[in-house]
């Protein structure tokens, strides 16, 4: 038996050996357990490992604002095979932070400003391929070192013909750069454990497409994407059939035709035909799965109504939608309104009862002078003209403590922010960055009310002086006439508001790196 780089031979299954070219070296191996074989006309040690196979596979191609995680499983529930992300920059992947999320149970890509780049699971931890954009080889592998654990492949995107994708030389702005692609694949390839791809448009001649792939498989990758499209054509043009044919039939290793959507694969049958008229060993779908991603089905295809009900039950479930939008769709429009309730009390009480096993995430942390603690900023947790600024400067002037000063640092990448505020020679500040210096100013001041054992102002904190201050008794209130009520309103919004700006003068702000202070 002679097994072909990335076919997955099991016995019994009658499924018959690739038969290569005479000039192409083969190797005999006798498979006596379901594995996966790797193998390359250079004559590479075949490799008997868990990896993941590129052949005789139907994908979820990677599609930009669609391919993200909700999609994925939906489409690995329908039958494909492997699922590939949305595109994402080598650039914004590098600054983030892997997080573990044991209330979802998922695996979070955290950028700085904290939005979640990528989020994954271990439903679709073997088969899901992480594309990335790229243009340099170093900075490709920081990214694929850092979800190589999580993932079963890496592909580098070359063939968006998008401005966004190819003003920053990635995309298919690589096709016009050869030894930059070979550098990238290769220095993925020899650096991390899983198996390498990438995806491509085809050239303006058969012969340059040709000479392309050729140059690629000698890198060593598992598998080639062929989008049958020129980067100047768009879906409205015919699919070049021909091209992938022909790049199947020059290289080794599995080949998966992408771009049939338009032309040729309307249904699962139609799969099949766009596979035989390419010649290649797997496919791509795009445009046709995202129109209804069912089409993966054997069985056939669903409504449309039928997989967004399904599609919403992985939204809620793995909260990639708003709180407010989520009990719109689920209540006014697809009547879910149960399974939302029942989700939200669920991720609830895991939530709950992971702080009461001992998640101690809000629990300060002393390094010499400086107090930190992980948290944020919400407006909406506090009443109007009430902020923990306040409530801080309030306690340091019964204290006859100096004013509060305030230290914030703006980070040159996200132009995000985060604040110190010193206060009797000792410094607090959140270990989260906020969006605005304001906002990360009152963090650091919630920062010093906790560990202080202070109250802040949260609405449904128990009652303070401050609040006596600030807010008016509702018997009072009633008993005021109109020009009373009127002058105390003024007073009570005007007292904050030249607190705040006495406290902005002392601020210092710290512009890119910390150290140089402008006033």
């Amino acid at each position: 038996m002679f097994a072909s780089r990335g076919d997955d031979f099991r016995p019994g299954s009658g499924r018959q050996a690739r038969v290569f070219p005479a000039a192409v070296k083969q190797t005999e191996v006798r498979v006596d357990a379901p594995v996966r074989l790797q193998w390359s006309a250079d004559g590479w040690m075949l490799k008997m490992m868990g990896r993941l196979c590129f052949a005789h596979k139907t994908a979820l191609a990677p599609m930009v604002r669609v391919g993200t995680l909700p999609m994925r499983l939906l489409a690995l529930d329908y039958g494909a095979d492997i699922v590939y992300c949305e595109e994402l920059i080598d650039i914004k992947m590098a600054q983030c932070e892997r997080v573990v999320n044991d209330v979802l149970e998922t695996v979070d890509f955290v950028a700085p400003d904290e939005r979640v780049m990528f989020r994954t699971c271990s439903k679709e931890k073997g088969r899901v391929v992480f594309q990335m954009g790229t243009a340099d080889p170093e900075r490709a592998l920081v990214v694929a070192k850092l979800v190589e654990n999580d993932v079963a492949a890496v592909d580098v995107n070359m063939g968006c013909p998008k401005e966004y994708s190819t003003k920053g030389g990635m995309g298919s702005a690589l096709l016009s750069d050869p030894e930059k692609i070979e550098a990238i694949l290769s220095t993925l390839v020899n650096g991390i454990s899983k198996p390498v791809t990438c995806k491509i448009r085809i050239l303006s001649t058969l012969e340059d497409t040709v000479n392309l792939v050729k140059r690629i498989e000698k890198t060593g990758v598992a598998a080639i994407a062929v989008h049958g499209r020129m980067k100047e054509e768009r879906p409205r043009h015919p699919v070049h059939c021909d091209y992938i044919q022909a790049v199947a039939e020059s290289v080794s290793i599995p080949v998966i035709a992408n771009g049939g959507s338009s032309d040729i694969v309307k249904t699962f049958e139609d799969i099949e035909k766009f596979r035989a008229a390419a010649g290649a060993s797997s496919v791509m779908l795009a445009r046709a799965a995202m129109w209804n991603p069912s089409i993966f089905r054997q069985q056939g295809a669903l409504s449309v109504e039928e997989v967004m009900e399904d599609y919403i039950r992985y939204v809620i479930s793995l909260l990639c939608m708003s709180v407010f939008c989520m009990s719109v769709l689920c209540s006014e429009v697809f009547g879910m309104t149960d399974f939302y309730n029942k989700t939200k009390a669920e991720l609830e009480a895991r939530k709950a009862a992971l702080q009461t096993n001992g998640d101690q995430t809000e629990q300060p942390t002393h390094e010499d002078d400086l107090i930190t603690m992980p948290v944020r900023f919400e407006r909406r947790d506090y009443p109007p003209q009430i902020t923990p600024k306040m409530y801080l400067l309030e306690w340091s002037r019964k204290e006859k403590l100096d004013q509060p000063v305030y230290e914030t640092e703006q980070r040159t990448q996200d132009r995000a922010f985060q604040s110190t505020v010193i206060i009797d020679n000792k410094k607090y500040r959140s270990a989260l960055w906020e969006k605005s210096k304001k906002f990360a100013e009152q963090a650091a001041a919630i920062v010093c009310l906790r560990t202080l054992g202070l109250p802040e102002g949260r609405i449904g904190e128990e009652h303070s002086g401050l609040v006596n201050k600030r807010k008016r008794d509702d018997k009072k209130c009633a008993a005021l006439d109109d020009s009373e009520s009127a002058a105390r309103k003024r007073h009570t919004s005007e007292v904050p508001q030249e607190e705040e700006e006495e406290m902005i003068c002392r601020t210092k702000v710290v512009n890119g790196v910390c150290g140089q202070t402008t006033r």
